[in-house]
């Protein structure tokens, strides 16, 4: 069944209108059918059962059959990426989304290649927002995370967010397994965490300056195995793993 995304509010009505964008991918790339039954997101939690009602022109309405909420899951995660060069950091994004994450906020560490100006950096993130919403229609993800503009470690760490559980990736050996920060915090707090940040540094890592900030500003190290992984491998496997401790049955 085709998925769609809805821009704006649904309403409460039985009709619904696509943006000009989602319009032209139905009509013209899925060549959907009148009377034809597809799934409307609208990355907030609502998910719409919708007949196609073709109109005259390049128009098109979906009818509501049935409305869903899906409820958002019991745990947030904020992926701290820092950010890649070249096109990786949209694989990155579709994935994580996969993994849905709540948030992605690319990193703009002392070993970043990319530069980029205030204008340019809100270009991107558009941008990306628009990997992430065609995940969640690739995923039937009904919860759209949030992609924020590009920003250095320390601008992340002057907001003073406060989570749960954060952790960063690390090759020091002082890192432990992420199930031991798990344990120690549901020890702890006798449940699991509910809000989680994790922190992925670039090829290199992060700079001693930089993990010794991070480190201070609480994140738990956590090691990623014995092999040196690539920043988009070690994003997934850092959000693999913690989905997997966060869905384990008590």
């Amino acid at each position: 069944m085709h998925r769609f995304y809805l821009s704006s509010p649904p309403g409460s009505g039985t009709s619904l209108k696509l943006s000009d964008r989602e319009t032209h991918h139905a009509l013209h790339v899925l060549r959907v059918r009148d009377g034809e039954r597809v799934v409307v997101l609208d990355g907030a939690g609502q998910e719409l059962h919708c007949a196609v009602r073709l109109c005259a022109g390049d128009s098109i309405s979906m009818e509501v059959l049935e409305r869903r909420l899906i409820s958002p899951l019991p745990y947030s995660i904020t992926l701290l990426q820092a950010l890649p060069k070249g096109k990786i950091i949209e694989d990155i994004i579709q994935k994580a989304t996969e993994l849905g994450v709540a948030r992605i906020v690319p990193i703009l560490s002392e070993r970043v290649v990319t530069h980029l100006d205030p204008a340019t950096a809100a270009a991107k993130a558009a941008k990306w927002q628009m990997i992430a919403i065609e995940a969640i229609k690739q995923c039937g993800n009904a919860w759209l995370p949030r992609v924020e503009q590009p920003m250095t470690p320390q601008a992340f760490l002057d907001r003073r967010e406060e989570f749960e559980l954060p952790l960063i990736g690390c090759l020091e050996s002082e890192s432990r397994h992420p199930r031991e920060w798990f344990r120690e915090f549901s020890h702890q707090n006798h449940r699991l965490p509910r809000s989680l940040c994790v922190w992925v540094g670039p090829e290199g890592d992060f700079t001693s300056a930089e993990y010794r900030a991070i480190k201070e500003s609480g994140a738990r190290p956590i090691t990623l195995g014995p092999l040196v992984l690539r920043t988009e491998t070690a994003a997934t496997f850092c959000l693999s793993v913690l989905n997997y401790e966060l869905q384990a049955q008590p």
